[in-house]
Formats: C-alpha cells, sequence, structure tokens
C-alpha cells in the first residue's frame, strides 16, 4: 500500500493521531512557516517559538482546519500570522534583524575555493540584508502581503485565504507594501531599488 502524499491525507491521518503523517507535514512545512515568521519580525527565537506553536496548533486542534475553505498551506500560515502579530503587539516593537549564522568550519576548504566572483556574492548578500531590513520596516499589514506573495510566491488568492481578507484587499495592499519598500531601498543609502531585480509585475525575483 502507498504511503499517503497529499496534504488532505496527511492531515487526515494527523487528525486521527498518526505520528508519522504529522511528522511528514512538518517536515514539508517548518522551513516554510520558520521563514515566514523570520521575515515576518526579524528574530530567531521569536521565528522558532512561532512555528512550534503552529505545528502544536495542528496536532491539537486539527479539527479546525477546514478543507473546504481551502488548502492546508494556507491554513499554516494563517496561524502563523496570527501568532506573529500576538508576539509583536506583546512586545510592542519589532525585534532587531538578526545576522545568519556563520557556520564556520562547517564548509570544506575546496568549497570555499569554489566561489568564483566572492565581490559578487558580497553585494548580493548586502541587497538581501538591506531588504529584509526594508521588509521589516514596512507596517504588518503591508508587511505580510510582500513576505507571503513576494517571497513566498502565494497567489493573491491564497494569501486572501492565509489572512483572512478579501483578493481585492491584498492586490491594494500588495501595490502599496511594493512602492513603500521601493521607497526604502531608494532612500535608506544601502541600495538601490533598481538592484533588487524587480520584474514587469513588481515581483522580487
Amino acid at each position: 500500500m502507498a504511503k499517503p502524499d497529499s496534504d488532505h491525507e496527511l492531515f487526515q491521518l494527523t487528525a486521527a493521531r498518526d505520528e508519522e503523517a504529522f511528522g511528514a507535514l512538518y517536515h514539508r512545512y517548518q522551513g516554510r512557516i520558520f521563514r515566514f515568521a523570520l521575515l515576518m519580525s526579524g528574530s530567531r527565537a521569536i521565528a522558532d517559538d512561532v512555528t512550534q506553536e503552529v505545528f502544536l496548533a495542528l496536532l491539537s486542534g486539527a479539527h479546525r482546519f477546514d478543507p473546504a475553505r481551502g488548502p492546508l498551506a494556507t491554513y499554516l500560515y494563517g496561524v502563523a500570522r496570527n501568532q506573529v502579530l500576538r508576539v509583536l503587539a506583546r512586545n510592542r516593537l519589532y525585534a532587531p534583524l538578526e545576522d545568519e549564522p556563520d557556520d564556520e568550519g562547517s564548509a570544506p576548504a575546496h568549497q570555499l575555493a569554489a566561489a568564483n566572483d566572492q565581490l559578487g556574492e558580497l553585494a548580493r548578500s548586502e541587497i538581501l540584508i538591506a531588504t529584509r531590513q526594508a521588509v521589516l520596516a514596512l507596517p504588518t499589514h503591508y508587511r505580510e502581503v510582500i513576505v507571503l506573495c513576494d517571497f513566498h510566491e502565494m497567489s493573491h488568492a491564497e494569501a486572501a485565504l492565509a489572512l483572512n481578507c478579501a483578493v481585492g484587499t491584498v492586490s491594494s495592499r500588495l501595490n502599496r507594501a511594493r512602492r513603500l519598500l521601493a521607497e526604502k531601498l531608494r532612500t535608506g543609502g544601502k541600495v538601490d531599488a533598481a538592484s533588487l531585480n524587480i520584474d514587469p509585475k513588481g515581483c522580487l525575483v
């Protein structure tokens, strides 16, 4: 008998307390939920806590997810969004953006030597950091649509499900958020907005 693979099948088994199915869903979505929470909060500690809470909610309250309303992914992002907003409201401030771990000594010397354009890589890293900082500076309702649609490549309809709002609301907020983000990058003095590789639709690529 083939192992279940679809989110719906795995969810049904998780609701019946199947640990293997829960583990499969966790493996499938943990990284995405963590990255969403990190981009929203700027804090790895908050992102870790939010990710844990999302999957605890799935495990302990799986009945709250209604497949008829949309896919499991949008439900998980919606739970993560609510958790992040709760933490930010409690803290009354945005946590500072934390540096990525250095992973010193984890890469063999020959892999490091294979980098043929270190200056280019450094420039891309600086652009990424500047973009993350600019995203964190956006008001929350603009930040969340940028993160979902541009960083996680959700459609407007999927983002609307995750945020529990109208598709038109997502579209208008996203247009405004992209303009604000470009302005913050232009005036921040670290990187020009043109360096972000924004495609004709305004998506970060």
